[in-house]
């Protein structure tokens, strides 16, 4: 085994594996052991203090490349929502004062809504991606994924907002959808897939 060739800034094992599939069209040849998660690798996340999802992306991908002498590849993603001028954006995770706390946050955005009709829940789920490169290329690239809010949550599978976020032009929450339904329109697949072919030369 050569050793990993490309490291993404996430603990998740299901985030590398995504990268993973959507490279490997473009890559035959991948390897497992090419692209590792931040576990992997050992390195602890660093504190994303950005105001924007590209400002957390390329700060986490910054630390990741010089912690390891890798190409790293972070993303930050978020819920924005029409009448609430954008927010939670970067805020979305910590959105009820715990970071993480999905139940919280999604409770207190539907309460904070309760009186807004249909027309005016538009909303979409907001993703950056980043290439950071140890010789100093960075790149990132962006991906949304339009919808309306629904009232009460709906579905079990994804995580988040997910539950209260019906896509656009479909009947079902981002919740009901199956993974490769959900990824095939979400916003980090959108930003991945545009971001892949300035890996391709990297790993390639």
């Amino acid at each position: 085994m050569s050793g990993p060739r490309l490291v993404l800034a996430t603990h998740n094992p299901h985030k590398v594996g995504e990268l993973r599939e959507i490279l490997r069209p473009l890559l035959p040849g991948l390897d497992e052991d090419d692209v590792v998660g931040a576990a992997d690798v050992g390195t602890d996340p660093p504190v994303e203090d950005g105001v924007t999802f590209a400002e957390n992306a390329l700060l986490k991908a910054r630390a990741l490349a010089a912690a390891t002498g890798l190409p790293a590849v972070a993303d930050d993603s978020g819920l924005c929502v029409d009448v609430l001028g954008g927010a939670p954006g970067v805020f979305s995770a910590r959105w009820a004062g715990r970071h993480g706390d999905d139940r919280a946050n999604l409770e207190l955005l539907l309460a904070q809504l309760a009186d807004v009709p249909e027309p005016h829940r538009g909303a979409h789920f907001a993703c950056a991606a980043a290439l950071v490169t140890p010789g100093g290329l960075e790149v990132v690239e962006e991906g949304t994924m339009p919808g309306t809010l629904l009232t009460a949550p709906r579905g079990t599978g994804g995580f988040g907002y997910d539950p209260i976020l019906r896509p656009a032009g479909e009947d079902r929450s981002s919740a009901e959808l199956s993974p490769a339904e959900k990824n095939a329109i979400s916003h980090r697949g959108k930003a991945f897939r545009a971001l892949a072919p300035h890996l391709v030369p990297l790993l390639g």
